[in-house]
């Protein structure tokens, strides 16, 4: 029963996320003047951005609540220092007061992780003669797919400087939330809230994952990962400044 499960994920998953992502990626193909890859990779990053818009729109807004909250929740770290059991309570309290839940910001990230999943197996095998067996009966299925973007770069390998630049972006998008957040001003308080840990990991570790697949995988998901980067943080520097 299991290996049935398995298999019937495997297939709902392929249906839902993996048709669609990779039937768009040929539409566009053939749509652009001059069928580059690159320009469809962009075209489709921004459009499954635009899916995804409610999402990402809902985390930061999340995550700039729980800002807000940030001094108010010091207080209450330096109130109950010697007590965790009641600082806890008291946290829970004052999101419950503010209306504010804690793992929000969180919950957006997971929703969107079979869409990231779907277009790294697209990135990995979508480029492949045999792959294009998977275009729908009403696309034109172009037979061949030419990896090679703006006349330079063969997106079906790797590519260092894809990889640099995707990592880059995910510094400066993590940067910038980080230094978005009040500092913790709470005397005494060793424990760094949940989401300053977070935001550090974030820092530091996923810009240098990030350069690692690229490194690893076909340029076609770093260019997917750099163009969505950017506009994320095109996005949270919108939201902030309004």
């Amino acid at each position: 029963m299991r290996g049935n499960d398995k298999k019937n994920m495997s297939q709902l998953f392929h249906v839902i996320f993996y048709e669609p992502i990779l039937n768009l990626l040929v539409f566009l193909y053939n749509i652009i003047p001059g069928h580059d890859i690159g320009l469809a990779i962009i075209a489709m990053t921004a459009i499954i951005k635009l899916i995804l818009l409610p999402l990402s729109k809902q985390s930061i807004k999340s995550q700039k609540s729980l800002q807000s909250l940030q001094p108010k929740i010091d207080e209450l770290k330096k109130k109950y220092a010697g007590n965790k059991e009641e600082q806890g309570r008291a946290m829970m309290q004052l999101y419950k007061q503010e209306k504010v839940n804690p793992f929000s910001s969180c919950l957006p990230l997971l929703i969107q992780l079979p869409f990231l999943w779907a277009v790294f197996i697209v990135f990995k095998d979508g480029l492949s003669n045999q792959a294009l067996t998977n275009i729908y009966s009403f696309i034109n299925n172009p037979g061949v797919i030419n990896p090679i973007s703006f006349g330079l770069v063969d997106l079906s390998k790797s590519n260092l400087v894809l990889a640099i630049l995707a990592g880059a972006a995910q510094f400066w998008q993590a940067k910038m939330m980080v230094t978005k957040r009040p500092e913790v001003k709470a005397p005494g308080a060793k424990d760094e809230d949940m989401m300053a840990i977070m935001n550090k990991q974030m820092l530091y570790m996923m810009p240098v994952l990030t350069v690692v697949i690229g490194m690893t995988f076909p340029g076609g998901l770093a260019l997917y990962w750099l163009v969505t980067t950017v506009l994320t943080a095109l996005q949270q520097m919108y939201l902030f400044r309004k």
